[in-house]
């Protein structure tokens, strides 16, 4: 009988001991798996609710599998995940987030596309909105802003994956030095700093790891009232502007002088086209989505500016760090 499949199921939370609670409910409801020894991995990123009165709440039921926690005090997500890697040992780690409610047939259906497609160095599901409301009409084609994710009908490689549910092969994690050397920071308590899911991705295909879609893997994104605020819209399309500038850097394939001269003149771009959007949406009176677009031209230029400001040791790390060579599959490197 082959060996099973091993996955480990890292949450990582900050102050939402309720969604938590629905997150590890999901979970508990789980179908039959076969081939498939998974445990959960709680990561308290130094908490001050009652994260850890959930996590014994659903130890003391005994329906998840190898259910433990453990505090990680240096805030951020990165941080967190980072904790996540070293404190499991499975072939697989899958990243989820303490608001994403998997469907009961998630974990068979993950298992199924690792085995279809035995290359692959990431593979993430559909990820549904789940709205506490409905959400308002400027929201409308910005779903990407919550980590929105269908590819299609078919199981196909992509260029990215969502954070939100991404399984990652240990070695090709490890491999890529995401794990030793993250470059990008991440959400960092409650400030909406972005690009660490992406970097993530991004270097392990820069290894030479395909990643894959699969559209029989869903998990609810659940979306609260607070996050549909235009003040939220703003702040998160910002974040995702400067996300865009920096990932940019750590693919991009010339030096830092021809990188600067492009991600300028995409700059000018963004700005004109966002410009373009306030036209047309003073003739409309809809002003709200076209501020999303500018907030995201502010944010790129807020991202270039922090590129400038890294020392020369940091910016020469992080420039083509996505462009690596793809090392040993083996587990000789795994932590």
């Amino acid at each position: 009988m082959p060996d099973p499949l091993t996955i480990d199921i890292v949450i990582c939370t900050y102050n939402r001991a309720e969604a938590l609670d629905h997150v590890l409910g999901a979970l508990a409801s789980q179908a039959i798996a076969k081939g498939v020894a998974w445990s959960v991995l709680v990561v308290d990123n130094a908490c001050t609710d009652r994260t850890w009165e959930v996590v014994q709440s659903h130890q003391s039921r005994s329906r998840l599998p190898g259910l433990r926690g453990i505090v990680e005090p240096r805030q951020g997500l990165t941080h967190a995940r980072q904790r996540g890697v070293h404190e499991t040992s499975g072939d697989w780690i899958a990243f989820v987030d303490d608001d994403n409610l998997l469907e009961p047939d998630w974990i068979s259906a993950i298992a199924d596309a690792i085995r279809a497609h035995p290359e692959a160095g990431g593979i993430g599901g559909r990820v549904v909105l789940d709205w506490e409301q409905p959400p308002p009409a400027f929201l409308d084609g910005f779903g990407f802003c919550f980590a929105e994710q269908d590819r299609g009908a078919q199981t196909t490689v992509v260029d990215n994956l969502a954070g939100a549910g991404m399984v990652l092969r240990r070695t090709a994690l490890v491999g890529c030095g995401w794990v030793e050397r993250p470059l990008l920071a991440d959400r960092i308590g409650k400030k909406l700093v972005s690009g660490g899911d992406v970097e993530i991705a991004q270097r392990i295909r820069g290894c030479g790891y395909p990643l894959w879609f699969t559209p029989h893997a869903v998990l609810r994104h659940r979306i609260p009232a607070s996050r549909t605020t235009r003040r939220y819209f703003l702040k998160v399309n910002a974040a995702l502007g400067a996300s865009e500038a920096l990932v940019g850097a750590l693919t991009w394939p010339g030096d830092h002088d021809s990188w600067r001269r492009e991600s300028w003149s995409t700059a000018r771009r963004k700005a004109a086209w966002a410009a373009e959007e306030v036209g047309r949406a003073l003739r409309r009176r809809g002003l709200t989505p076209a501020l999303g677009w500018t907030a995201q031209a502010v944010g790129f230029l807020n991202g270039l500016k922090t590129i400038a400001l890294m020392d020369s040791e940091h910016r020469s790390a992080v420039f083509g760090a996505a462009n690596g060579t793809r090392r040993p599959d083996d587990r000789a490197g795994a932590l």
